[in-house]
């Protein structure tokens, strides 16, 4: 048997037939660029986060660029996240001047540390990026109020995180703007790239809409010099359709998720943790063994496909290199980068596909006699 570590075409047959009708249907009106699916998916996708607004971009590094923007963030301004993650939540900091500021994670759900924040805020702290890492938001209980202790912006980046919440409140919904991707391996992907950004402020959703568009809020008057990142109308045509089935989805990969921890729990591996008051989406299904590289190249041996996020913390990227600075200690990171595995992970998986993965994995840990961590 061979489990790929994601199938885009399993869900894409389920929809297919609807799929096919919407983009026929936007190719026949020539409505293109910022038409009706455009401005629908928006009001949609609002609703759904549990925000006032929500502005359709290119891909999610452009919501985190133009939601950072919006919010006033510029040259020499520092913005605290943390470096296990992928480079996109950097870049959009060091594309506006900017200067990361990394804090560790925490040891069980990877997620910001809130206990790091206060330490690493110093005078030219303007922002803060927790991101939601893998499906589960960070702990904006605890990061909300330092924030506004410090009065400092907060982003969310909820690139992975589509519905996942806290204490009832959905991914996007609580910082000042959010970021979201749309790219097609997500919870929410399209057939390619898109974003957006969800915000409860009119102007900072104001002003994402003018900067996206290369400054301008009307054709030919332009107020400031934007970018060109709008969300594709064929692309909002896809999201919608698949906004309606996202609970579906997502309760398909919490299913799959206890599946996993019923099956690996005489498994020597550390598994997922969901903190109290949190709805985890399971982007992606993340465990942590030693002698990772082993294990994965002997699962992929037995036709189980696994993938490592992230193996390369962001602040020892070629590219980071005397770019910000590390805020104490990244222990957490620096030890996770060694040991996560991700394992298949999607709403179309099967019984026999968990059972194959588990299996392999138990087969693999005792084997070799690698030691997992506990």
């Amino acid at each position: 048997m061979q489990v790929p570590f994601v199938d885009l075409k399993a869900q894409y047959r389920t929809i297919r037939g609807e799929v096919q009708r919407a983009i026929d249907e936007s190719l026949e009106s020539m409505d293109l660029l910022l038409g009706p699916n455009v401005r629908g998916f928006e009001v949609e996708f609002a609703a759904y986060c549990g925000a006032q607004h929500a502005i359709g971009v290119a891909n999610g590094t452009d919501a985190l660029y133009l939601a950072l923007r919006a919010c006033g963030i510029g040259q020499g301004d520092e913005v605290i996240t943390v470096s296990h993650s992928f480079i996109a939540t950097a870049e959009a900091i060091v594309q506006l001047g900017a200067i990361p500021v990394y804090v560790d994670v925490d040891p069980e759900t990877y997620t910001l540390d809130p206990s790091k924040l206060q330490a690493a805020i110093g005078p030219r702290a303007r922002a803060i990026i927790p991101v939601h890492l893998y499906g589960q938001m960070a702990d904006m209980d605890a990061i909300m109020p330092i924030a506004r202790q410090h009065g400092l912006v907060v982003i969310e980046d909820a690139c992975q995180a589509h519905g996942a919440q806290i204490h009832g409140r959905r991914a996007g919904s609580i910082g000042d703007a959010a970021a979201f991707s749309f790219y097609m391996g997500k919870n929410l992907g399209a057939y390619g790239d898109a974003g957006a950004v969800t915000t409860n402020s009119k102007a900072i959703a104001e002003c994402v809409r003018v900067l996206r568009d290369h400054g301008s809020s009307r054709k030919y008057h332009h107020e400031e010099m934007g970018i060109n990142s709008r969300l594709d109308e064929l692309q909002a045509a896809v999201l919608r359709i698949k906004l309606r089935r996202l609970d579906e989805w997502n309760g398909q990969r919490q299913a799959h998720a206890e599946v996993y921890a019923r099956l690996l729990e005489d498994v020597d591996v550390r598994l997922p943790v969901t903190r109290p008051g949190l709805t985890h989406v399971f982007h992606l299904y993340v465990v942590q063994t030693e002698n990772r590289d082993e294990v994965r190249r002997a699962l992929g041996d037995l036709g189980v496909a696994s993938g490592v996020h992230y193996p390369i913390p962001i602040h020892r990227q070629t590219a980071s290199q005397g770019v910000g600075r590390v805020a104490g200690s990244l222990r957490v990171t620096e030890m996770l980068s060694k040991r996560i595995l991700s394992l298949p992970m999607y709403s179309e998986l099967e019984q026999a596909q968990l059972s194959y993965v588990a299996d392999h994995l138990r087969s693999v840990c005792n084997r070799k006699g690698l030691a997992v961590v506990s």
